[in-house]
């Protein structure tokens, strides 16, 4: 019985840290200017009550969806409706047909995202051409020769990320495109999204809802055959999450393949350690990642402030960027409408699903949490980075296996 207190609270945990950073990312959308108010340079002249655009779009489709929601688990809505819910909720599609629906979306995607691969990219993002290029000049060994010391030094973290640069190079001069190899990622980011789904829910119809949804962002689009911001961090970090329960000794091997890849993936393996914390294997096993991740965080930690790297040179705390951050998020996720109008009673209804029995329903909310709170974090401690919104594409992805969720009702779940 205790175990079974302790499990609860640390659901309750997890879901108040969650609604926090979540209330803080939507409270920008109903008053834009609040945050900026108390805690940015220029004050002057700014109504931090001011409605936003889409204040009234939030608040109503949250009054809907919440008035839905209450009346539907309380089950006080007319029962042909409710039983309408119940079977789209249970419904599930066999193995063969799931393999076939998920590759004619993917056929779909690829066919439409094809195109992307033969626009200029230095037409589009400057960074390919005053950043990405020149580092790619001088990889692995070569030295920044530009006298511009701050352009240098984005250069050179350029090839701090040696995984990430390497398979662009690999990209460039084998495939002779740059975009192929990050559009390949940007496939199999899509394929994990819907295993981690089905391995969480037991459920593929679940997967499925979670690959639809990944695929109607904005933001996943976007960014989706880009070089400059490719998505090689994130299908690392996917699998690292994917392997736990099946190959568990390789998830601190793609987890490192994540962090020389891109370093912001570098807290994340916090969520890593509680996905391990609930998922179903063995205490042994567990007890065997948490020590694999210690000594790996811990050599890579160290490589970075004893090696030659340019993450020690550009710490600088600015606790006021904290608050502000949140403003930013929503800012650059302004496209993701559906996200915003959702993500509250997404992360509502995963507490209501953990209390039910499906215990990666906290998995996600703390996946939501982490790759929500960590650009505020990153921005409160160096000068170096700004928040971008290509780095929210891990976000996107537990927001849609969240949303996938509330179709894994099975005999075990009661909700």
């Amino acid at each position: 019985m205790s175990d079974i207190e302790n499990t609860q609270k640390v659901s309750y945990l997890v879901f108040l840290c969650t609604l926090v950073v979540v209330l803080l990312t939507l409270i920008p959308v109903i008053f834009p200017a609040l945050f900026s108010s108390f805690f940015g340079m220029f004050t002057e002249n700014l109504n931090p009550f001011e409605l936003g655009y889409l204040a009234v779009f939030l608040i109503a489709s949250n009054a809907i969806i919440f008035g839905f929601g209450t009346a539907y688990y309380k089950k006080k809505i007319p029962s042909l409706v409710y039983d309408v819910v119940e079977k789209i909720r249970t419904f599930e599609i066999s193995k063969r047909v799931a393999v076939i629906s998920l590759a004619v979306i993917l056929c779909v995607y690829v066919g439409l995202s094809t195109p992307e691969l033969f626009l200029d990219e230095g037409k589009e993002w400057s960074d390919y051409d005053k950043v990405l290029l020149p580092a790619l000049e001088i990889w692995p060994f070569g030295d920044c020769e530009i006298n511009d010391s701050t352009e240098c030094i984005y250069i050179q973290e350029q090839n701090d990320r040696y995984v990430r640069m390497f398979l662009l190079d690999v990209s460039l001069d084998v495939f002779q495109n740059i975009k192929l190899l990050p559009f390949i990622a940007s496939i199999l980011v899509v394929v994990f999204t819907y295993l981690i789904t089905v391995q969480f829910c037991q459920k593929r119809f679940a997967g499925m809802i979670a690959v639809i949804v990944l695929l109607q962002s904005y933001t996943f689009l976007k960014f989706d055959t880009v070089a400059v911001y490719e998505n090689f961090w994130v299908l690392f970090f996917l699998i690292s999450l994917y392997v736990i329960e099946k190959k568990w000794f390789l998830s601190p091997i793609f987890y490192i393949l994540a962090f020389y890849t891109k370093a912001y993936v570098a807290p994340f393996f916090l969520m890593t350690l509680f996905t391990t914390y609930r998922s179903q294997i063995s205490r042994r096993t567990k007890i065997g990642i948490l020590i694999s991740y210690v000594i790996l965080v811990s050599a890579a930690i160290a490589l970075i402030f004893l090696g030659d790297t340019v993450y020690p040179d550009v710490i600088d705390v600015n606790y006021s960027k904290f608050i502000l951050g949140f403003q930013v998020i929503i800012a650059q996720l302004r496209f993701e409408l559906f996200f915003i109008m959702t993500l509250l009673p997404v992360t509502v209804g995963l507490m209501l699903l953990s209390k039910n029995k499906l215990k990666h329903a906290d998995s996600i909310l703390i996946l939501i949490f982490g790759t929500i709170i960590a650009s505020p974090i990153l921005v409160t401690f160096t000068y170096h980075y700004e928040i971008l919104p290509y780095r929210f594409i891990p976000l996107l992805i537990f927001f849609s296996i969240g949303v996938g969720m509330f179709f894994a009702k099975n005999s075990k779940i009661h909700v």
